[in-house]
């Protein structure tokens, strides 16, 4: 099954570093903002590609008689969120305790979140 995407789902190519897309914000508090702005949109993003590729999963489960797609997203899903918090702390770690920590955080869960919707997605297609 083909699924029309809303453009919201897109991530935005072209910056490597989240905080990059920040550059109208003239001070750290207001970087902290804007990149926490982006991370509840990829978080949006991220339900909505799960959920097209559980879709998916069930459509195939279903046309396959077995029960091994969806049982697999699940544990994919499951892995991941464990492997994006613990990669996102270590860069928080190299912060060293600086006042730009969190913002390396949430810059890092963006930026894995926006690689997980495209993975999603290509599952889903």
């Amino acid at each position: 099954m083909r699924y029309v995407l809303p453009l919201c789902l897109a991530p935005i190519a072209g910056f490597a570093d989240p905080t990059l897309e920040c550059t109208d914000a003239p001070s750290q508090v207001e970087i902290g903002a804007c990149v926490a702005d982006m991370e509840a949109r990829v978080e949006i993003a991220l339900q909505s590609a799960y959920g097209f590729a559980t879709d998916a999963a069930r459509e195939s489960d279903e046309v396959t008689g077995r029960a091994a797609a969806i049982p697999a997203l699940e544990a994919s899903q499951t892995a991941w969120t464990a492997y994006r918090d613990a990669q996102c702390e270590a860069v928080g770690a190299s912060f060293g305790g600086g006042s730009g920590t969190g913002i390396g955080i949430t810059a890092c869960r963006v930026q894995l979140g926006r690689a997980r919707v495209d993975e999603l997605l290509r599952f889903a297609n």
